[in-house]
């Protein structure tokens, strides 16, 4: 089977990720399950199947037998945009495949609740989505670009490695800019985007100090940047931005973070009861208590307060889980699993 043929079957099974590593059959996960295809390939098979790859994105594999490891995206005409991660494992290559699809997503097909997508109404400060990896963070982000798109005029600069869903020209302007083709670094390009005139800037991660520094900045001089943290819920996230820099340093970011912090979504995927996963979310706001927390380093009593405010439009990953579960959407065990407390959801169900 060649790479071409690979893709396309499992781009029509409507799978999620591709796996291409030697010692098994090329498999492919749909609904949170692998599955496999064809016979076990071998070392000689992944180096041929990932050179076709890079054949594919008119890449030059030589970054990667350099390096040992690469990461791009490319698009196949009719069929489906790609995002790869290439890598050596025991002596071979080796590669996982993200299938993202041509269209934008559909937020309300996809379960993002409507307050999340409007946050797209804000005019400055910094929006992060957090949450583990592969649990839809960049897809939740496109939504949210999606939306400013095709209702503001706007200038949105997007930096993100490498480029996943590609936003049209709609009532905005969108400039779209990947890390190692079209700029060096993160952090030369998001110093670079300050001074294009930009009103959105998507950061697809916020990686090091100098990377969230440089993102603040921005927030305070009046842009609203959005980016991603692998992390969960909004006072591990807080916490991890803080804990990034010198210890002389965090009381200063402390107060700068409460000035230009607007929201933290946390979302993860959870197995539903029909097959496949759904999504369930946490939204923080950032309120005048929210922002007194993190200046007077009370972090640890943000969880509390999102528990107990609905009526400021935030509601907590247990909310989201039980009424899930109360939907027939997911089971009781897998919303116990996935819940921040188990016990008191288990009180509630």
């Amino acid at each position: 089977m060649t790479i071409l043929e690979f893709l396309t079957e499992t781009t029509k099974q409507g799978a999620s990720d591709l796996f291409v590593v030697a010692g098994r059959p090329l498999s492919y996960k749909k609904g949170g399950q692998l599955l496999e295809m064809g016979e076990r390939v071998m070392p000689k098979q992944t180096d041929e199947l990932v050179s076709e790859i890079y054949q594919l994105a008119h890449r030059d594999i030589a970054r990667l037998r350099q390096s040992g490891d690469d990461d791009f995206s490319f698009a196949i005409a009719g069929l489906s945009r790609y995002r790869v991660s290439t890598y050596m494992q025991r002596g071979s290559l080796a590669a996982v495949i993200r299938i993202i699809t041509f269209d934008l997503p559909d937020p309300v097909a996809l379960g993002i609740p409507s307050q999340v997508i409007a946050l797209s109404e804000l005019k400055k400060g910094l929006v992060l989505v957090t949450g583990p990896a592969g649990s839809g963070k960049s897809t939740t982000l496109a939504c949210i670009i999606d939306q400013i798109n095709r209702t503001k005029q706007k200038h949105i600069i997007t930096l993100e490695d490498p480029l996943e869903y590609l936003h049209r020209h709609q009532k905005s302007i969108i400039s779209q800019r990947e890390v190692s083709s079209d700029t060096a670094s993160y952090n030369v390009a998001l110093r670079a985007a300050l001074r294009q005139s930009p009103d959105v800037i998507l950061l697809g991660e916020m990686r090091d100090y100098e990377t969230i520094s440089i993102a603040m900045t921005a927030a305070e001089t009046g842009h609203l940047v959005l980016s991603t943290l692998h992390t969960l819920g909004a006072a591990n996230t807080i916490d991890r931005i803080i804990d990034v820099f010198p210890s002389s340093q965090q009381r200063q970011i402390a107060v700068q973070l409460a000035s230009v912090l607007q929201a933290v979504v946390s979302q993860q995927l959870v197995p539903a009861s029909a097959g496949g996963v759904t999504a369930a979310f946490e939204l923080m706001t950032a309120t005048t208590a929210v922002r007194n927390m993190i200046r007077e380093n009370k972090i640890h009593q943000i969880d509390g307060l999102i528990y107990s405010s609905a009526t400021d439009g935030m509601f907590s990953m247990d909310a989201s889980l039980l009424k899930l579960c109360k939907a027939g959407t997911i089971g009781r065990d897998e919303a116990i699993a996935h819940s921040t407390n188990p016990d008191m959801l288990a009180r509630k169900l």
